[in-house]
């Protein structure tokens, strides 16, 4: 039986968790973890983006419920996991750990995987490290974190955005803005308030404004997420994504054999689609779908629709 909606690739009806719970891993870090859908249905595992974004109840949405055990947890500092906003002990490493540890604790032995931006990034970065602990993947809005897609983030998608991107650049003063990602993550990591607050505020503005297509001026972030999403960022940013140069591409060989879905947005202006381009050729196995009217957000109706198509898809995998 399959969960109901209204229209094909439409997102599937609210739902409440069944189980939920915190995960001591690393240092001090507690993991803000739940599960809905069917208990006994094909384990899938949602991977927030960011990083430092976390998780929301929409995100269990992509995924039909009567079918699948829907993992969402929040990631070191992000969302419900606490402490929060903090970036000691907080690398991309460990949270490929934090996700084996949750995997073992939910008794699960493979699961597909789901990730989105950031997400993507960790997908692959975890299925590389794991591949027999996955069957499949479904990505969207890849980021490869090479020096040139960060730096696009910082200096270039503003152009297409100038507003935004003058805010931006506007929030610091004009002796620092040399290095961007320096002189935010100074003001991100500062202890006050009053200084770590406008900067976060900011900084999720930007990437917010730049995220749809058409952009749909509503509320940012609140202060609290807004902090954990722009610190945490600019932490993996100023730390190189905490992964060797080409480090994704290079390992992708560890991959071939397990099947794909990459959905890309052709005007993603956050994550630019030669990153999906790169990817999909080093993975011939993989299904490129490119949607060619909308931006990054996962909420543009085409890339919605394209993701619950292919969890929907998925559920015949074994």
């Amino acid at each position: 039986m399959k969960g109901d909606k209204e229209t094909a690739g439409a997102l599937y009806p609210p739902i409440e968790p069944y189980r939920q719970g915190w995960l001591a891993v690393g240092g001090t870090h507690r993991l803000y973890w739940e599960e809905s859908g069917n208990p006994a249905g094909r384990p899938v595992v949602f991977l927030h983006g960011g990083p430092g974004a976390g998780c929301a109840p929409l995100h269990r949405r992509f995924f039909d419920p009567a079918h699948y055990r829907i993992v969402l947890f929040d990631q070191r500092g992000a969302g419900r996991s606490v402490p929060a906003a903090l970036v000691a002990d907080n690398t991309t490493p460990l949270l490929v750990e934090d996700i084996e540890s949750l995997r073992r604790h939910l008794d699960i032995e493979r699961w597909l995987v789901f990730g989105g931006s950031w997400g993507s990034t960790l997908a692959l970065a975890y299925g590389q490290a794991h591949p027999e602990r996955c069957f499949g993947f479904v990505l969207r809005g890849i980021f490869l974190f090479r020096p040139e897609e960060v730096d696009w983030f910082l200096h270039h998608m503003g152009r297409f955005f100038p507003e935004a991107g003058r805010s931006f650049l506007g929030h610091l003063p004009p002796g620092e803005r040399t290095d961007l990602l320096a002189a935010y993550y100074r003001r991100l990591t500062h202890p006050d308030p009053a200084t770590h607050m406008p900067a976060a505020q900011v900084w999720c503005s930007y990437e917010e404004s730049c995220s749809r297509l058409i952009f749909e001026p509503g509320d940012t972030r609140s202060s609290p997420a807004a902090l954990a999403m722009a610190r945490i960022e600019a932490h993996y940013m100023i730390h190189g994504g905490f992964l060797e140069p080409d480090q994704l591409l290079r390992d992708m060989p560890r991959l071939q054999s397990l099947p794909a879905t990459i959905v890309q947005g052709r005007y993603d202006m956050v994550c630019p689609i030669a990153s999906a381009d790169d990817l999909a050729h080093a993975w011939p196995g993989a299904t490129f779908q490119i949607v060619p009217d909308a931006g990054h957000s996962a909420m543009e109706p085409g890339i919605r629709a394209a993701l619950v198509t292919a969890t929907d898809r998925y559920r015949a995998l074994t």
